[in-house]
């Protein structure tokens, strides 16, 4: 295993972590045997960082009964989120908190994070219900050690997230289908810059970039990379390339997938890609987006909508949804323009047309939106919104 080290706490972080929320369930719960097994091969292979949430059924009570019946806490770096959409009063923040120490039978959280902070108007809520100086005080008590926030949305709000307070790290979706969608790499180099460790989920997109590629996308890895590789361990392979990472987060539910996630992050380091490898995954992605619908670039030039339209993720994701799984675009549509304070729906659109006067594209954005806007917000989405919206009322 190789390590990654965070400048701001010294810790040496493996550079493959374990995401806790796909493990394998029987009848309703964690498989805990199969599960133990998993983790266990994990911890001799290297991996010492576990990122979990109050929010992933069962995982932090498995977790909590992993650590307590193997005696493993002190192998371990603990990463769990503050359901921070679910606050309503300072109270809260307490509540929640003391059920994961109790969940994880822990006395200490080694990576502490605001789960879903997709704007600046959610943590400025949070702010006005005490949350900044809550967090202060539990790292001065040493009962939480590093602070940060996982993301899902735009690049911009993710850059005006990072210069609100002086957070410890941060936790984004990228991998080389999403190099130029959420925070990109352009958040990613970013948050970097500030001297910020980052994490990253969604590495194969949920198993996408692993299992479902496109038949012409994956004979092109088999036959024109140099090397005999998995399509799972090329997309891990090319985000280690990016010396900006620290870790990335593999849902491993499968010993196998545990020795060859763990045999690839042993190998896989910043420029570890040469060119002729990269001029592949540029090939990979065009037979991806052959079914691609819009022309947009991410480049944002279109941005701030007058109403408050986020139109790169709008097609984006609208894109995703035919390139991809139509069920994992709409998933994320409704995390990044829908569950957030102010939403950015396409469906907010009055066709002022500001936006297509500065598209470098020559897009259509006005017509594009409204095929969005079918394509995803039908009569269940709109329930879904509306069960979001009280959620998230304050």
């Amino acid at each position: 295993m190789q390590y990654r080290k965070n400048e701001k706490t010294g810790d040496e972080l493996s550079v493959l972590g374990y995401g806790c929320m796909r493990y394998t369930r029987k009848m309703g719960s964690i498989d805990r045997e199969k599960a133990d097994r998993e983790m266990l091969l994990a911890l001799d292979k290297g991996v010492n960082y576990f990122d979990t949430a109050y929010a992933y059924p069962g995982s932090e009570e498995y977790l909590g009964y992993f650590m307590e019946k193997y005696q493993c806490r002190d192998r371990m770096k603990l990463a769990t989120k503050l359901p921070q959409y679910k606050v309503k009063k300072r109270e809260d923040i307490e509540g929640f908190f003391s059920e994961e120490l109790s969940r994880l039978r822990t006395d200490h959280i080694d990576y502490y994070l605001l789960h879903m902070l997709n704007d600046v108007n959610s943590f400025n809520r949070l702010s006005d219900l005490g949350i900044r100086e809550w967090l202060l005080d539990k790292k001065k008590n040493g009962v939480i050690r590093s602070i940060g926030f996982s993301f899902h949305g735009g690049t911009e709000a993710f850059k005006q997230l990072i210069d609100a307070w002086d957070w410890d790290f941060c936790q984004i979706q990228f991998n080389y289908m999403d190099e130029h969608s959420q925070a990109g790499i352009e958040g990613l180099t970013y948050a970097s810059s500030k001297g910020l460790p980052v994490i990253i989920m969604e590495p194969l997109r949920g198993g996408r970039l692993a299992t479902g590629l496109p038949e012409k996308a994956r004979k092109l890895f088999e036959d024109e990379m140099p090397e005999k590789r998995s399509p799972a361990s090329w997309g891990l392979r090319w985000i280690w390339n990016h010396p900006e990472v620290t870790v990335v987060l593999s849902g491993m539910n499968d010993v196998q997938q545990v020795e060859d996630n763990c045999a690839t992050a042993s190998e896989s380091t910043p420029g570890c890609l040469s060119t002729e490898e990269l001029a592949v995954y540029d090939r990979v992605l065009k037979a991806i987006h052959e079914k691609i619908k819009v022309g947009c670039t991410g480049c944002g030039y279109c941005q701030p909508c007058p109403k408050g339209v986020d139109i790169p993720t709008c097609f984006s994701t609208y894109n995703a949804s035919y390139a991809d799984s139509y069920f994992n675009a709409l998933r994320e549509y409704f995390m990044c323009t829908t569950l957030r304070q102010k939403r950015s729906n396409a469906s907010l659109c009055v066709k002022c047309g500001k936006c297509e006067q500065v598209c470098p594209q020559h897009i259509s954005i006005r017509e594009e939106l409204v095929r969005v806007k079918k394509r995803f917000e039908s009569p269940l989405f709109k329930i879904g919104a509306a069960g979001s919206k009280l959620i998230m009322k304050y």
